[in-house]
């Protein structure tokens, strides 16, 4: 594996940690188990493989074994843990689709946590301690790689280790089939339930059975993958503890261009590194982009810029074309410049005689004293009278004649500027400044 290729996956894989944390937090608020936990298993793979491509690029020194002792056990719980996951997400969704009533006692989400706790946490622990079983040695040390766990190619390496995988993907792969027909055949129900619970909506749910099931259409075909691969290398006979731990406290350290030239191993651990990345990645597309991603998103800028010395500045129209929000600068002398800009057709205005360019920009002024004062400006359309305009020319003109005003110097003022060029047969928006 060329330092090139080590880098890049490095770079991914610390991607997909930071993409698995940012919605960790509303997920945790609203109580979601499974999404929880497969954030915590996924971005934890890949902070871990990201550390150990890091460290371990073209060298295999056992650098830290306690580190190395820990990074094997979590390589061997994620073989489980997002399968898993997936599976206390489907279940979790048939048992909603399947419920008559909305209201649900302290006692019974108690339960439906701790039951979510032991398919996230507990079976990827059991998993941990079954493959010390098989272990042949404490663990291997691939340069480029890392540390990865060292088990016997045996028939109860199968029954401990590799058949977990493809047996939860099935019984996860039963409740998204259920789930999805109850779907269909209860929609009104569904739709009835999810506007009494404040923390479900129908878009969310679709998400969820979504990331379910492209769990299990991965976790199946892989994990079957990985059984022929293990049954193609040769399965030997179990020879018994004594024997298989022999020599357990023996680190293997192996080169690359010893591991990589074999074709199968080489594949196996690209497939291991990079489903996590996409494990990572695909959540964040389902996730990361939905309406309350957004909502936390615009709450976590609001906080941020209030603590900088920015805020945020929203300029409201109605028209044909909708509305528009714009930010605007606080600086340091409490004066607030903000520049919007409006397309129009190049027509000559019923009030003012001259053309403008199709972009006009208006600059408003606002003060920093935040006034609770609105200014709105209107401007007539086709359905304005002639009588109207005329008045509205002879009041600009009236204006035009009286002698200019200086402007006061006291920062509390919030002055608009109007520009002249209205056109009456162009829907012009309507313009409203709020002062924050």
């Amino acid at each position: 594996m060329s330092s090139a290729q080590n880098q890049l996956y490095s770079a991914f894989s610390f991607i997909g940690f930071v993409l698995c944390m940012i919605p960790f937090y509303w997920h945790l608020e609203a109580w979601n188990t499974g999404t929880c936990f497969y954030m915590i298993w996924t971005g934890l793979g890949c902070l871990m493989q990201c550390i150990n491509s890091i460290v371990w690029n073209k060298n295999m020194i056992n650098r830290v074994p306690v580190y190395c002792d820990i990074s094997t056990r979590i390589q061997v719980a994620l073989n489980v843990a997002i399968p898993a996951c997936s599976l206390c997400i489907n279940r979790r969704l048939y048992k909603i689709a399947t419920v008559k009533a909305v209201m649900i006692t302290r006692e019974e989400k108690r339960r439906a946590v701790i039951q979510d706790l032991v398919i996230c946490v507990g079976i990827p622990i059991l998993q941990m301690v079954s493959e010390y079983v098989v272990s042949s040695n404490r663990y291997n040390i691939l340069e480029d790689f890392g540390p990865i766990f060292a088990i016997v190619n045996t028939p109860l390496t199968f029954a401990l280790l590799l058949t977990w995988p493809v047996i939860i993907g099935m019984v996860s792969l039963s409740y998204c089939v259920r789930t999805t027909y109850v779907f269909y055949k209860r929609q009104r129900q569904l739709n009835e339930l999810m506007l009494a619970s404040p923390g479900l909506s129908r878009g969310r749910y679709l998400r969820l059975m979504a990331i379910g099931a492209i769990e299990v259409l991965g976790t199946i075909p892989l994990g079957t993958y990985f059984i022929v691969a293990y049954v193609k290398d040769g399965v030997n006979p179990w020879k018994g503890w004594a024997y298989t731990h022999s020599d357990y406290s023996e680190v293997e350290q192996v080169a690359g261009f010893i591991w990589e030239n074999e074709p199968s191993f080489a594949q196996r651990i690209a497939i291991y590194r990079w489903s996590l990345v996409a494990c990572a990645f695909i959540f964040f597309a389902l996730f990361g982009f939905a309406d309350e991603a957004r909502m936390n998103y615009r709450r976590v800028y609001t906080s941020l810029a209030s603590r900088i010395g920015y805020s945020t500045f929203t300029l409201h129209g109605s028209s044909s074309h909708g509305n528009s929000s714009v930010p605007y600068l606080r600086s340091k002398n409490g004066v607030i410049v903000s520049v919007v800009t409006t397309t129009g057709d190049k027509r000559r205005s019923s009030v003012s005689s001259i053309d403008r360019p199709s972009t006009v920009p208006s600059i408003s002024i606002a003060s920093d004293l935040k006034p609770d004062f609105k200014i709105e400006q209107y401007s007539p359309s086709n359905s304005v009278t002639s009588s109207y305009v005329e008045n509205f020319e002879l009041e600009m003109k009236r204006q035009s004649t009286q002698p200019e005003e200086i402007m006061p110097t006291d920062s509390s003022a919030s002055v608009p500027s109007y520009s002249s060029d209205t056109d009456q047969n162009d829907h012009s928006p309507t313009l409203r400044v709020e002062a924050v």
